[in-house]
């Protein structure tokens, strides 16, 4: 009755009928409902797009920052995501399992292997700090840290990082004394003086981090807090820093690097001593099984401390480019998982007792 009167008296009103999809009265409700469990469902639900503008467009009245990774495309995202969860599985288990096996079984006890136990501990640290963080917050679609979140990675990141190249450099000094003074290894390896190595090593972990995170309290941040990373490094930090407040940290990387540059003249010289020794030996089967674990330990060695010097050494360099992000992948995720790899592959004694712990035989004790 009422869309009749109305169809009557349309001539004579101001507006417009609006007919919908169909003249049936019941047809015209359920659409209308229709539309409104669609409008419903759109307004509860926002896109991821619309979502990240939101956070773009506020982030800088937010305490925290965005952490933009590698892609601002979605499926790119994912696709990162996926590809990090498999890296760090992949090394998690590698490195978990050197932990369980140089802890429980008696053939593994010497110094090398309680060495190789803590970097496998400072490796799965490492991986645990950066990895499952940028994973989650890309399959969830949002890259927002709280500053707070920010500052416990750096603390964290920078400090286990620190202690790999330092226990490295107790390895590399721990082999050089093996292989070039073999009948003074009992004395100057002692249990007691590879526990004050281990100590040493954990205390040190602790001071770049201190150092940094002090130092970027300090600093104030001009631009929008958008890190171009997949994890809060200090290079980009300071990119977002205003005019000289970055110079006090920049102090910090320096004598940071110089120390760790230290290290690697140290790793270096006893390789160089290694070798020395290894080519004066008859066995050809022995100069390869050393060439074969020394060449790759200092092929990781050197891409870990060289991608990081470059990073940290120039952080303010222009916008975020494709080599900064292989840069930080280099230092921050590679080494971790290849080096449980590395240490593993031409140990037989390392893959016999891991084969008891896959076939469930029972560990020597």
């Amino acid at each position: 009755m009422l869309p009749k009167m109305i169809w009557k008296n349309i001539t004579t009103m101001s507006g417009f009928l609006l007919m919908g999809f169909s003249d049936n009265h019941e047809l015209q409700i359920l659409q209308a409902l229709l539309f409104l469990v669609t409008y419903l469902l759109g307004s509860a639900a926002p896109t991821t797009n619309s979502v990240t503008k939101m956070i773009v467009k506020n982030i800088t009245t937010m305490s925290g920052f965005l952490l933009k990774g590698f892609s601002d495309n979605c499926e790119l995202q994912i696709l990162h995501a996926l590809l990090f969860l498999v890296t760090y599985l992949l090394g998690s288990t590698g490195n978990f399992i050197i932990i369980t096996i140089t802890t429980l079984d008696s053939q593994l006890q010497s110094p090398m292997y309680y060495f190789l136990k803590h970097l496998s501990i400072l490796d799965l640290s490492s991986l645990s700090v950066t990895v499952p963080q940028y994973v989650d917050s890309s399959l969830a679609r949002s890259g927002y840290i709280l500053y707070g979140q920010c500052m416990l990675q750096i603390f964290f990141f920078t400090g286990f990082a620190w202690g790999e190249v330092a226990i490295l450099t107790v390895m590399s000094y721990d082999r050089y004394v093996a292989v070039c003074l073999p009948l003074h290894y009992e004395v100057i390896m002692c249990p007691r003086k590879c526990r004050w190595a281990v100590t040493a090593v954990w205390l040190s972990s602790g001071i770049p981090g201190t150092l940094y995170v002090a130092t970027i309290f300090s600093i104030k941040f001009c631009r929008a807090k958008i890190i171009h990373q997949f994890f809060c490094d200090v290079p980009q930090l300071l990119k977002l820093s205003c005019s000289n407040d970055h110079l006090v940290i920049m102090g910090v990387a320096d004598f940071l690097s110089a120390m760790a540059f230290a290290c690697f003249i140290g790793i270096v010289i006893s390789y160089v001593h290694i070798f020395s020794t290894v080519l004066r030996m008859p066995s050809a089967e022995s100069r390869s099984k050393v060439f074969s674990t020394c060449l790759p330990h200092l092929f990781v060695v050197s891409l870990f401390l060289s991608t990081s010097f470059c990073a940290y050494l120039n952080p303010t360099s222009g916008s975020p480019s494709t080599l900064e992000f292989l840069f930080s992948v280099f230092y921050a995720v590679i080494p971790p998982t290849l080096n449980p790899l590395i240490y593993s592959l031409r140990n037989e004694t390392i893959k016999s007792v891991v084969r008891k712990l896959l076939f469930n035989i029972k560990f020597d004790v």
